[in-house]
């Protein structure tokens, strides 16, 4: 939802309107289906990272605002939590050496941002879930200061008409309240666009949806929250959890949470958006003056204002994307099941993994989704964020069977071919699938290496957690800057 939201109280005429506005753009959106020349002759990519600010002793350093205007680059916005910034990296092919032009500009904006924060005794810190985060930190009053974060977090927390349980059993159990939004904001993602053709959105979409488990596992690296130590992605449920809008019983009569997996597999992008409309009521009521059956008939592109805002709010693990760029409109899957992090060649090496093995698998001759049922691969979804690498997850043909086998005998093959129809360089796909391959041999990821490094601080050091977590933050955050694999880093 990267939009300024200004009016905090919606009237019921506001809700009534937005909603027949939604259903009109809905209505226009089929026909631009049906005829409309959408943008799809080469397929550009995209990635946005979440961070997490923190001070010299590993605290989260609440100062966006003041940082945002000393790195002074549209490329970096402001996220939920004052500790929080968004890199959004400009879209490129990834053809040829696209993913190092990747590499060589996160590089140089992280760099130029690290200068900037440190004006403010800050530095950026890239991590699924900062561990060193607590309860007084995830309160209303650290929600960033644009007033769409307010706004969002009343109508969520109006919506729900109740405090927000947070109830997470993992290697630990944490079990607590909040009256905000504000916990969300530990979650810092690592989000790939990929532009595809209208008519092979639903293959690539479902595609997605059959690979986030597997994804999850091997990038897992969000294993504590408040102290404990949960899941090794407990960035999932906490995201599902903080920004549920419903009280038990909605949830005892079936009604959709806003964070969702989904419940079927698609035969068109339409049904997506069709099913927002249908289950999900408006949080942000507001609409635009544009008349999209107007526009369309005049001959131009409706920007569908209402549309894409409802579809900002519901916040879908794989979510369809309709968006306009130099004036003509393209359809973008946007993959969210990933944690920020640990480094720039961690995250190309996930994105290297999604992109190849998305196209593999969407331009199989056999569609995996006619082989995989959509709840096992729902089940895979949460397996994978229960226990990461070490996670066994159910494959067609293969039964259940260890995530790092999957990968290595089935699913590197795979990506690679998909890298090859991208165009991507040997040498790139080699060396980026190679880290992928590495972390499954070795079974480590971010999430093994930072348990590990807390439990070595409290057996061998004799820290307790809230000393073990300060010391490992700032060893990750050393050797984060030194842009090696997570998989080669040492535990000491």
């Amino acid at each position: 939802m990267g939009r300024d939201v200004e009016q905090g109280a919606f009237s019921r005429e506001d809700r009534v309107r937005y909603r027949q506005k939604v259903r009109r753009c809905l209505d226009v959106f089929a026909l631009m289906l049906d005829d409309f020349g959408f943008d799809a002759d080469r397929p550009m990519t995209g990635l946005e990272i979440e961070l997490n600010l923190v001070d010299a002793a590993a605290e989260p350093a609440m100062r966006n605002d003041q940082i945002l205007a000393d790195i002074a680059d549209p490329l970096f916005q402001t996220e939920l939590g004052q500790f929080n910034l968004e890199l959004n990296a400009s879209p490129r092919l990834i053809e040829g050496t696209g993913f190092a032009d990747y590499a060589h500009d996160l590089r140089s904006s992280l760099s130029r941002a690290d200068e900037r924060a440190a004006k403010s005794d800050a530095k950026i810190v890239m991590v699924g879930i900062l561990p060193t985060l607590t309860e007084r930190h995830l309160v209303a009053d650290n929600l960033s200061t644009d007033e769409r974060y307010r706004v969002l977090n009343d109508q969520i927390v109006g919506a729900r008409g109740e405090d927000i349980e947070l109830d997470i059993r993992g290697v630990e159990r944490l079990r607590t309240h909040t009256d905000s939004i504000a916990p969300e904001a530990a979650c810092t993602s690592l989000q790939f666009h990929l532009q595809v053709a209208p008519d092979s959105f639903a293959d690539y979409w479902n595609a997605s949806q059959a690979i986030a488990g597997v994804q999850v596992a091997v990038g897992a690296n969000s294993p504590f929250l408040y102290g404990r130590q949960l899941w090794a992605e407990t960035r999932i449920a906490l995201f599902e959890q903080a920004t549920d809008t419903r009280p038990d019983e909605l949830k005892a009569q079936g009604v959709r949470p806003r964070v969702w997996f989904g419940e079927r597999w698609i035969t068109s992008i339409f049904d997506l958006f069709e099913e927002n409309v249908r289950y999900f009521p408006p949080l942000l009521p507001i609409c635009e003056d544009e008349d999209p059956v107007e526009v369309l008939h005049a001959g131009g592109v409706p920007e569908l204002g209402e549309l894409r805002l409802h579809n900002g709010t519901v916040y879908r693990w794989n979510r369809p994307v309709y968006d306009i760029m130099d004036g003509r409109p393209h359809l973008r899957v946007e993959n969210r099941v990933l944690p920020a992090g640990p480094t720039v060649v961690d995250m190309l090496a996930n994105a290297a993994f999604y992109f190849g093995l998305a196209r593999g698998l969407a331009e199989a001759d056999r569609p995996i989704w006619s082989q995989l049922t959509f709840s096992s691969a729902e089940e895979n979804f949460h397996a994978a964020a229960r226990r990461g690498i070490n996670a066994a997850l159910h494959w067609p043909g293969l039964g259940d069977v260890p995530v790092t086998t999957l990968v290595l005998d089935t699913l590197l093959p795979t990506a690679a071919e998909g890298l090859d129809r991208f165009g991507v360089a040997p040498a790139e796909r080699d060396r980026l699938l190679g880290v992928i391959e590495e972390r499954c041999r070795t079974g480590r990821n971010g999430a093994v290496w930072q348990t590990e490094t807390v439990w070595g601080a409290e057996r061998h050091r004799g820290m307790d957690r809230e000393a073990a977590l300060h010391h490992m933050v700032q060893r990750y955050a050393e050797l984060q800057r030194g842009n090696e694999p997570v998989h080669t880093w040492p535990v000491d």
